[in-house]
């Protein structure tokens, strides 16, 4: 169910981070996290929930808002 928000939510994180000529090793590091935990996050592959303040340092460092990352994430098949 919650899948498909997580692809959206990381095909998102890449957008931003790419328009921002930034490396995952780079944004990772930034936040505190590894490349590998970046890169599932990216691919709406990490099955557990990802926790708020990470989107929001994600979202800090890359100087988008917390609304501008999840705008148009809703799942419309509820």
């Amino acid at each position: 169910m919650f899948a498909s928000r997580y692809k959206k939510i990381g095909a998102k994180i890449v957008f931003y981070r790419k328009l921002k000529s930034m490396t995952q090793e780079k944004l990772a590091d930034e936040v505190g996290i590894t490349p590998q935990y970046l890169s599932r996050i990216e691919n709406g592959g990490y099955t557990k929930c990802v926790s708020l303040s990470t989107l929001m340092k994600i979202a800090k460092k890359l100087r988008v808002t917390m609304s501008e990352l999840m705008e148009g994430v809703e799942d419309t098949s509820l």
